[in-house]
């Protein structure tokens, strides 16, 4: 496949992953009863045929949900104990391979912006016993909810089906900036830092910064698989 075509199939697949007209994957394998019924997104997503055909359970929010989910100590949390500050909510699982990959990512985005006072909330649809022993292997240092049990109903309030990760970008006041599904990457987490970093300024309007955010991960995507044609 040229190059040319190559950045013709991302610029399409990224119009449908990215921003508020993101659009789920079908359901292409079913997990054992107790674990939630979610896939890990691909490495190449193809869209689906229609979004009649697979419709998204609500629209993505315009803030974040008010939902509660238990901490590996089975204290529960909302994601409102955070408001006043910026938010970055990670769904993530430990049988998901583009989760675990972008788990070191999430960790240097904390630390390098500690001084702005962002937080990562991991959200993990999986089993708490998997988790904890996960979060010790890794070194997880952000909070992490576990959502064996309502993990599926915090998915759905986000308007996102069964694929795994997605990450959400929140300013301070809970405002919902950008929903990123699938795995996410240093350029693209840079790209929309900035522009959340100058919403919380008071110098960007939210509908400016996904705007800007949904053609800035568009071009990012394009260059990624120029690079990945040479």
């Amino acid at each position: 496949m040229t190059a040319g075509r190559s950045a013709a199939l991302v610029v399409a697949v990224a119009g449908i992953l990215v921003g508020f007209g993101t659009v789920g994957f079908l359901l292409s394998r079913h997990l054992h009863a107790v674990r939630p019924a979610l896939e890990a997104a691909p490495l190449n997503p193809q869209p689906p045929p229609t979004a009649a055909a697979n419709p998204r359970p609500q629209p993505i929010p315009e803030r974040l949900p008010d939902f509660s989910l238990p901490d590996l100590g089975g204290v529960s949390h909302r994601l409102a104990d955070w408001r006043g500050r910026p938010l970055v909510v990670n769904f993530w699982a430990t049988w998901c391979e583009p989760c675990r990959r972008e788990i070191p990512l999430l960790k240097t985005i904390r630390r390098e912006n500690a001084g702005n006072h962002l937080e990562i909330v991991g959200i993990a649809i999986d089993h708490p016993e998997d988790v904890r022993k996960f979060v010790g292997e890794l070194g997880i240092d952000y909070p992490i909810l576990v959502g064996e049990k309502g993990g599926l109903e915090a998915v759905s309030a986000f308007g996102v089906d069964t694929v795994l990760p997605f990450t959400i970008f929140a300013d301070a006041e809970g405002r919902i900036v950008t929903l990123k599904i699938g795995e996410l990457h240093r350029d693209e987490a840079t790209f929309i830092l900035a522009r959340l970093a100058e919403v919380g300024k008071g110098r960007l309007s939210v509908a400016a910064a996904r705007e800007q955010i949904a053609d800035g991960m568009r071009r990012l995507a394009v260059s990624r698989a120029a690079a990945g044609s040479d």
